[in-house]
């Protein structure tokens, strides 16, 4: 009965004045920035045939490196704006500033100008920038305690259904005729309507209106970065979610090659596996209210970290024996895929990566956010900001010495990740030791729950 309960609270979230309208404008904000994002790297690829593939290579990591730069850039300062003024009215602000990017971006792709839609890029970068900490430091000034963990579970599903959705959308549309007329406008549709929700965000008045602005990103990222390491198990927590966010953008990043390459499959066959794996980390991310009945539980960070690396071996192993029996095929199609021994288990791998994924990461947003006292809750979530885009970079890093230097291949690359997860995340325990308890205990109370009368 408790867990049914809190299931229904989870979704009852969505009838609240101080939930909906946010999540709203954060869901189209992300929605928008993957379908730009996924459309220019396909107009940047489909180049290919008047461009060297060199040509072609750098302006695709150019491109997702110029909308990662302004994490670097202005993340300190958007977390003292977050923490001096109303975040409500903040968000506002950042929404208008969102209509006028995706007017640029709309006439950047109906003119092909490719100048123009990097130009773009690194705007939306800006703008995510600056509302990251506005993001996850509204939640837990908004939602009780309780709705906490749900409220993190309901925007994590959020996020990655976007980006799912992005990707998706946002590759198909611009490959039709007049796509980029039709891409341009449902932008600009969804930034106006996100704005619109944005008006409904209740006030969320700044606890400590004494912040001092500077625009020394250094500096004042230096600040930040001591603000998080004050509190022991917040300071992990960042380096964890960090490490979500390298591990998961390595296995993201090769799903193109590792579908054509290793499993024979056509470039179509693409989304099958990327929608399996984000629809699990939505459904991780859903499933943590129910496991831990309301409570922010790190325990499930834990679990998380066993499930990632685990499914990760055997994706390796079944990948491999999944080549090895279609050796014969080529440009295998989704629905052919399907059909054949060994894409089930596959999928199914790959959605419960995906799904612990999510069981690791929510939490660990719901304890930054519930562990840091509200008047520096923004600052220090831009620290986390900036230390994730430096993972990510460092993800990217990793693809090339394991993939281009030492020449492994990329099922090695996944067992060689899988490793260091195990090992930088039995770094993080050894330092919080309240993981591996929590853990323990959660495992003793499940078994002692179980037991027949």
């Amino acid at each position: 009965m408790t867990d049914s309960t809190n299931l229904i609270n989870q979704f009852s979230l969505y009838k609240s004045k101080k939930f909906l309208p946010f999540f709203v404008t954060q869901f189209l904000g992300a929605l928008n920035d993957n379908l730009f994002k996924n459309a220019l790297l396909v107009i940047i690829v489909s180049s290919a045939v008047q461009t060297a593939d060199s040509t072609i290579n750098f302006l695709t990591n150019f491109a997702v490196g110029l909308f990662i730069l302004p994490f670097f850039l202005f993340s300190a300062t958007a977390g003292q704006l977050a923490d001096r003024f109303d975040k409500a009215f903040l968000m506002r602000r950042v929404k208008f500033f969102e209509i006028l990017i995706m007017i640029l971006g709309a006439v950047s792709l109906i003119y092909q100008n490719l100048m123009s839609m990097l130009c773009v890029l690194f705007l939306l970068g800006t703008q995510s920038a600056f509302f990251g900490p506005l993001k996850y430091s509204i939640i837990p000034q908004h939602l009780s305690s309780k709705e906490l963990l749900a409220g993190n579970a309901q925007v994590g599903m959020g996020t990655f259904v976007s980006i799912l959705l992005g990707t998706l959308i946002g590759g198909w549309i611009i490959t039709i005729d007049s796509g980029e007329i039709i891409l341009g406008f449902l932008m600009l549709l969804m930034a106006l309507v996100g704005w619109i929700s944005s008006q409904k965000i209740p006030p969320a008045p700044s606890e400590n209106d004494k912040v001092e602005n500077s625009f020394n990103p250094i500096r004042e990222a230096k600040l930040n970065f001591k603000l998080a390491s004050e509190n022991n198990s917040v300071w992990y927590c960042i380096l964890a979610i960090s490490w979500f966010w390298l591990y998961g953008g390595c296995f993201l990043t090769q799903v193109p090659n590792f579908t054509v390459s290793v499993l024979h499959g056509h470039p179509r066959m693409v989304s099958i596996l990327l929608a399996a794996f984000i629809i699990g980390i939505a459904t991780g991310a859903l499933l943590c209210n129910r496991l831990s009945k309301g409570v922010v539980n790190p325990a499930l960070v834990t679990l998380g970290t066993v499930g990632l690396s685990t499914f990760a071996f055997d994706l390796s192993y079944a990948s491999s024996v999944f080549a090895d029996n279609n050796a014969h095929l080529n440009n295998i199609m989704p629905l052919e895929f399907l059909t054949l021994e060994g894409s089930i288990r596959l999928t199914l791998d790959l959605i419960l990566i995906g799904l612990f994924g999510g069981l690791f990461i929510v939490p660990l947003n719901a304890m930054v956010q519930s562990r840091t006292s509200t008047s520096v809750r923004a600052r220090v979530i831009s620290a986390n900001n900036i230390i994730n885009a430096a993972f990510m970079v460092g993800g990217s890093l990793l693809g090339i010495v394991f993939l281009t230097i030492l020449g492994w291949s990329i099922l090695e690359f996944f067992i060689a990740i899988a490793v260091l997860n195990i090992l930088f995340m039995a770094y993080i325990f050894s330092k919080v030791p309240e993981f591996k308890s929590s853990f323990l205990n959660w495992i003793s109370k499940s078994a002692q729950n179980n037991k027949p009368d």
